[in-house]
């Protein structure tokens, strides 16, 4: 079959799913067209004219580069006329777009990564898919409502996400790589991390200059940390930790079952981490200790640091029970599904 994907946009965490899908349905013997959304953004939101001799401005605001961006998959489709559509995340796909793809015999796979959290978002996208796939099942009966819905578990690429070399300079007691949400800023800055070597990596734009996570940032805050250097921060840590975001559309969508995507990569590169309690975690990686407060999360931190050949134990049951959550699996089973 052919497919066109669209990528989700962003450069960072997502990209890698739509990287891994991509690669994935092509060793299914799958034709695989990629939109490429990211670059596009970039291309349409740069673009500059000149004011006077000194002073450029943007030609475009950020709605009219969004949609100059989105017209090149309007245009995609009807050139290549693909036999299916699969949207990754959807951020910036217009509902029109979607039944635009329909009514031409396009069949459409939306792949929600941002489950339970924009399941109000996604429920609008959800509504012109022939599929729906979504990484956290805690709503899946109000996907139903609307379309075919399925769980599909986070995904890792076995190529990328594997134990590896340490980088020198990226070596650390401890590890975190995400968003630096409100939450997990209050949560780490609660914690004692008095002499521990910390690593911060991820879109920290929101900390203050005055906030003691500061000095633990690894790039500059406004930046994303990408995805294969990311994997180098893993190989180079001795612990990592895991947070769920509690940010979400509304305050009852918070509230997930499902491990989150750092949670599997950290879990396939073979680092041991500390892990927030939920549902899928705690059937899937029994094995990592978890916490449910700052102060617990600092005494597992420290206790867990003097036990080095008990960490790397653990972190290999960890990555065994991973094994299988591959994109590769993912695939099959997706394409068992449109058969």
């Amino acid at each position: 079959m052919r497919w066109l994907v669209a990528h989700p946009g962003a450069s960072f965490s997502v990209a890698d799913v739509h990287n891994g899908w991509c690669e994935a349905l092509r060793a299914h013997g799958q034709h695989v067209i990629e939109f490429n959304l990211d670059e596009r953004l970039t291309f349409y939101g740069s673009a500059l004219r000149q004011v006077d001799d000194q002073t450029f401005a943007n030609y475009l605001t950020a709605e009219q580069a969004y949609e100059m961006a989105v017209n090149g998959l309007y245009a995609a489709l009807y050139k290549t006329w693909p036999d299916i559509l699969l949207v990754v995340s959807g951020f910036f796909i217009p509902h029109h777009l979607l039944d635009l793809a329909r009514r031409s015999r396009t069949r459409i796979v939306v792949l929600h990564t941002e489950s339970p959290y924009e399941d109000e978002r996604a429920l609008g996208l959800a509504q012109y898919a022939d599929i729906n796939l979504i990484d956290d099942p805690t709503n899946i009966d109000r996907f139903r409502l609307v379309a075919p819905t399925y769980y599909q578990p986070k995904c890792y690429r076995p190529s990328v996400h594997c134990p590896g070399p340490s980088v020198p300079d990226l070596k650390s007691d401890l590890a975190f790589v995400g968003t630096g949400y409100p939450s997990r800023i209050a949560f780490l800055e609660a914690m004692d991390l008095t002499g521990v070597d910390v690593l911060l990596g991820g879109n920290w734009h929101g900390l203050d200059e005055d906030s003691p996570l500061w000095p633990f940032l690894a790039h500059d805050p406004g930046e994303c940390l990408d995805n294969t250097s990311t994997v180098d921060v893993y190989r180079s840590a001795k612990v990592g930790l895991n947070l769920y975001r509690q940010e979400a559309q509304r305050p009852e969508l918070s509230a997930g079952w499902s491990m989150g995507p750092r949670e599997l990569e950290m879990a396939a590169t073979g680092l041991f981490f500390l892990r927030e309690p939920r549902g899928e975690s705690d059937e899937v990686l029994s094995m990592l200790p978890s916490f449910t407060s700052p102060g617990e999360a600092s005494a597992l931190l420290r206790d867990w640091l003097a036990r080095p050949a008990e960490r790397a134990a653990l972190a290999l049951k960890a990555r065994e029970a991973v094994a299988d959550r591959t994109f590769t699996n993912a695939a099959a089973s997706l394409l068992r599904l449109l058969t």
